[in-house]
């Protein structure tokens, strides 16, 4: 009885960005993403009558809630035969996110995804929501990330700050990637205990996210999941972004760099040149 009344959050961070490479190649990637995205996250609450759900945007300029909306909901007519909250997520959804689309600058190159700030906004979220929970209550959180573009190394320290983040709060992070392997994102579902899946093919996404998402993180341990891949822990090199094996980090900032430098590029801090090593003398041989 205790279990049942546990609340599950889940927070989806959905990657629009149109730079993706999948998106690129065919717009109509989107939308298909997003029905299964909606259709899972409708699994979500179905699943239990106090689980709750936020879904975020993040896009190539800002981040922004497409679920639950600020101040009143929106007015929306039910359709026949619907559940009216499944109703109200799907319209809600995608009324904001053609909103978002609409107000974003257009772009001349493509630009990288604002991937660890979004991640940074569901974890205030879901503090907010623990704050404000009644008395007695327990709220079991977890963040799933799904994107197809390509980690970047100059957003490292705020993925480390927000994986370390997650994991003192006992948040799961999950990811979701649907283009190339990442594995800066690897290491944040290692740290937290998420699950990590590169996504095979993209018509069976939905049937994926069910599969290995919609579980709770206390219950996939009875499940058969994929085989958990081989986490790379190498950092990235904040001078050419590039995972290294041995390096130097800034004993002010802990920023880490592949090649020496007498000023620290983030925090420009001076350090003192190291002396040479000096050659050790010759021992005199002994006249007998």
């Amino acid at each position: 009885m205790e279990e049942n009344k546990d609340a599950n959050l889940l927070v989806i961070v959905m990657d629009t960005n149109p730079s993706q490479r999948i998106i690129r190649e065919n717009p109509h990637h989107l939308t298909q993403c997003l029905d299964s995205i909606v259709a899972f996250a409708n699994a979500h609450l179905m699943q239990k009558a106090q689980n709750k759900l936020a879904v975020l945007a993040c896009h190539h300029h800002a981040t922004e809630f497409l679920y639950p909306t600020p101040g009143k909901p929106l007015d929306i007519r039910q359709v026949d035969g619907q559940y009216e909250a499944f109703t109200l997520v799907e319209k809600t959804i995608k009324q904001k996110l053609a909103k978002v689309i609409g107000e974003a600058p257009r772009l001349s190159v493509p630009t990288e995804s604002l991937l660890a700030g979004s991640m940074a906004m569901a974890l205030c979220y879901i503090a907010r929501v623990n704050r404000n929970k009644p008395a007695g209550v327990k709220i079991n959180s977890r963040i799933l990330v799904v994107t197809g573009s390509n980690e970047c190394a100059s957003q490292y320290m705020t993925y480390m700050n927000v994986f370390f983040t997650a994991q003192k709060q006992n948040v799961t992070l999950d990811v979701c990637a649907l283009d190339k392997p990442l594995s800066l994102l690897q290491q944040g579902c290692d740290i937290t205990g998420g699950q990590y899946l590169k996504l095979p093919q993209l018509d069976g996404f939905l049937q994926y996210l069910l599969w290995v998402f919609l579980p709770e993180p206390l219950t996939r341990c009875k499940l058969v999941l994929p085989p958990p891949v081989k986490v790379d822990y190498r950092a990235a090199c904040f001078c050419h972004r590039e995972l290294i094996d041995i390096g130097y980090v800034c004993s002010v900032c802990l920023s880490i760099f592949c090649k020496f430098s007498p000023i620290c590029t983030t925090c420009h801090t001076v350090f003192k040149a190291p002396a040479p090593i000096a050659a050790k003398p010759k021992k005199k041989k002994m006249k007998s």
